[in-house]
């Protein structure tokens, strides 16, 4: 049997992971198997030789999926074949491809393409901790250019105790998960989701997290060392230069570009046609036959030149290209309540950056089901987020939703989540659209300003307002001289080196995204923008609350209500019926839509309506189902049959009583049928339930007045003539014989 090449990893728990390589998928141009107890994930890597002509950037494409048969499930849906990744595979490809792309040469443009399958998993080891490791493993045996390797890990505080990739069984109890990639020497990318924590337990996360990820990575280098070809790296030729070109475009426009950059034009329209002037002015001195033959050279060497005469305005001078200083938020404003037909609507806008977000609520039947090879279960807290092309002033196709859109709505959900309440004060499903209508910068952390205001317009009573930020950086790699930028431009997210999005309460930070562009990222420089964030994140929150401070009392008139009731989980049967009959009769006649959930103890009832008198028939018919017969209780009934002896009442659904003839009034009846008939209702009082049998008997002439006794004098008497002889009786009273 082939073993291949295999290194382990020892973690500081004790826990192992084994890297193998020459045993699958050897045509690959690197393969890795990671491993950690039963859980398996392979890693591939294949880049074409050649670039595509024209292309100036690397085409990396980035797939990871979880195989079904890994955890020994089939596919749901009618087709049984794994389709179109789900949004969760989507976001682990995200987190490597953000992890592997700055460390590809920036002039290396062969179309790449890293796989990462799950292929076999114990349902609890978290496979996304893993497979960023797996990638530049795969990475590090092949013959690529790279400047790795690169490892990820999973960070959490669970019950106050730092844990490096836990289990998933673990993270209930977590408060701070977080997704830390780095070099050896460099943090790449970080996201996760904190429960309102401080900037303090933010950066010691990212330490701890880091010391492991050096562990993962010297094990790669050893693995790559072992491998035959991995230590000689192809050969590529895929920009032509023309440095000479190059100091001439830098000559005649660096100055100029300087000072377009120094006249701090607030909008981005009026800044991009300031540096086009530029170079258009340049290019307007070369003859037809340079413009053809280096046209695009000269497009290229510009935008180096622009990039570094905007980042020297900032490193040096403190200066930014809207005119704001370093620490300075854009204009905002605010307003809840604009679209009239939605459960709660928000406009958030700061600068040239705007979202537009509704709210929605639902009921259980709207939860999100999850059904994937390793999650699966269901969310009742949505968040959707769309960037169509209008907002940056574009014109493209709109074809399925994007990986960015996926990606940054699943920012703003984290963010959100941590303070829409789980209990009964929030018994709605929640779905969040925010559509961005202008783009301009910081549209995930719009969202969340966004988000939190609808909710609170639509009456979810979320436990505080958040907001979001999205800071920047710009370093001189030389001097080390960097400046800090507070809720950042597109520009300036471009230009710099640095993308760092905060969010979160005033009491603390709920979720974050980074991603670095720069080696020598110091904890130093960390802290300082964490704490220029928190700064930013407490104006923006006071803008909001001249908006909208708490939820609204109640919902909008036109929301649907919820009614949440819990019954004995034994009478879920009987309120759903045989196929679903009793409750589908209920919903079809109150008007109202019901659904039932258990937990360990009770069955969950929500009833739905946007009429108050529905809910109520509704309530009503479910509470009789479900009720316990209690003697000396009165019930209005119905009657079902009727005997000789008396009548059968139904006082509850499927609950029959006894009413004896002598029962039904206090007069002395020749048959039933005098008083009653069958249909008819009638109220009744339980006077008895037998102890062995649980039969119920039943009154009538209980709850009837009780005909008072006539005196002595007045009672009727039959004339004497008409009676018949009295009898002699014995001194016993007994007749004779």
């Amino acid at each position: 049997m082939n073993i291949g090449i295999q290194e382990t990893i020892t973690m500081a728990d004790g826990q192992e992971i084994i890297i193998e390589t020459g045993k699958l998928a050897k045509q690959a141009h690197g393969s890795v198997v990671v491993k950690q107890g039963k859980t398996m994930l392979l890693a591939t890597v294949v880049s074409n030789e050649e670039a595509k002509e024209g292309i100036d950037f690397l085409p990396l494409t980035v797939e990871y999926r979880e195989k079904y048969a890994s955890t020994g499930k089939f596919p749901g849906g009618f087709i049984k074949r794994e389709a179109r990744p789900a949004d969760s595979e989507i976001l682990t490809a995200r987190l490597i491809d953000r992890a592997l792309r700055p460390l590809f040469p920036s002039d290396y443009h062969s179309d790449t393409q890293v796989m990462i399958s799950l292929v076999s998993s114990d349902k609890d080891t978290q496979p996304d901790s893993l497979a960023c490791l797996a990638a530049s493993a795969a990475i590090a045996v092949s013959d690529l250019p790279f400047a790795g390797p690169v490892s990820e890990v999973r960070v959490a505080r669970i019950n106050g105790e730092w844990r490096v990739n836990p289990k998933l069984s673990e993270m209930a109890d977590a408060d701070i998960d977080i997704m830390l990639a780095a070099t050896l020497h460099n943090i790449m990318m970080l996201e996760g989701e904190m429960k309102e924590v401080s900037e303090a337990d933010m950066v010691e996360a990212i330490q701890i997290g880091h010391e492991a990820i050096k562990n993962q990575v010297g094990v790669q280098m050893t693995l790559a060392s072992r491998v035959k070809g991995a230590g000689v790296k192809r050969e590529y030729s895929h920009e032509e230069h023309d440095e000479e070109l190059y100091e001439q475009v830098k000559a005649a426009t660096f100055d100029k570009s300087y000072e377009v950059a120094k006249q701090q034009i607030a909008n981005k329209k009026g800044r991009k046609e300031a540096f086009k002037a530029v170079l258009e002015e340049y290019t307007s001195t070369l003859s037809e036959e340079v413009l053809e033959e280096k046209g695009h050279l000269i497009k290229t060497y510009f935008y180096k030149v622009e990039k570094a005469a905007v980042r020297k305005m900032m490193i040096e001078d403190k200066m930014r290209l809207d005119g704001r200083k370093l620490n300075e938020i854009r204009p905002i404003w605010g307003e809840v309540g604009y679209l009239p037909g939605p459960h709660g609507s928000s406009i958030f806008t700061r600068g040239e950056t705007q979202s537009l977000t509704t709210v929605t609520l639902g009921n259980k039947m709207n939860e999100q089901s999850i059904d994937g090879a390793f999650h699966e279960g269901s969310e009742k807290f949505l968040l959707h987020y769309n960037f169509p092309p209008f907002s940056t002033g574009e014109a493209r196709p709109i074809r399925s939703t994007s990986r960015r859109e996926i990606g940054h709505g699943n920012l703003a959900l984290r963010a959100l989540k941590q303070v829409v309440p789980s209990d009964e004060s929030n018994p709605y499903t929640v779905r969040v659209v925010s559509d961005i209508l202008e783009s301009n910068g910081s549209s995930s952390m719009a969202t969340v300003c966004a988000g939190s205001m609808a909710m609170m317009d639509a009456g979810v009573k979320i436990k505080k307002p958040v907001s979001g930020i999205a800071m920047g950086l710009a370093m001189d790699p030389e001097t080390k001289n960097y400046s800090v930028l507070s809720d950042i431009l597109g520009d300036e997210d471009h230009l710099g080196d640095m993308d760092f999005k905060v969010t979160g309460t005033a009491d603390g930070i709920t979720a974050c995204q980074m991603d670095i562009k720069v080696d020598g990222l110091s904890a130093d420089i960390l802290k300082e923008a964490l704490e220029q964030a928190r700064e930013g994140r407490l104006h923006i929150l006071e803008e909001m609350n001249k908006v909208i401070s708490e939820p609204r009392e109640d919902y909008k008139d036109h929301a649907p209500r919820i009614v949440q009731i819990f019954i004995p989980k034994d009478m879920i049967g009987a309120v759903i019926g045989p196929g679903g009959k009793i409750i589908q009769e209920i919903q079809k006649e109150t008007n109202t839509t019901i659904s039932i959930d258990e937990d360990d103890r009770n069955g969950i009832v929500d009833i739905m309506s946007d009429d108050k008198a529905s809910i109520d028939g509704a309530l009503a018919r479910i509470r009789a189902i479900t009720a316990v017969p209690e003697a000396g209780e009165v019930y209005k009934g119905k009657v079902k049959n009727i005997m000789p002896f008396g009548a059968f009442i139904e006082i509850l659904p499927g609950r029959d009583g006894l009413l004896h003839i002598s029962e039904i009034d206090w007069r002395r009846l020749e048959s039933v049928e005098e008083v009653l008939k069958e249909g008819d209702e009638v109220e009744v009082k339980l006077i008895e339930i037998d102890e062995k049998s649980g039969k119920l008997r039943l009154s009538r002439k209980a709850l009837l007045p009780r005909p008072e006794r006539k005196p002595q004098g007045d009672r009727d008497r039959r004339p004497h003539g008409n009676r018949p002889p009295r009898e002699p009786r014995n001194s016993d009273g007994e007749q004779n014989s």
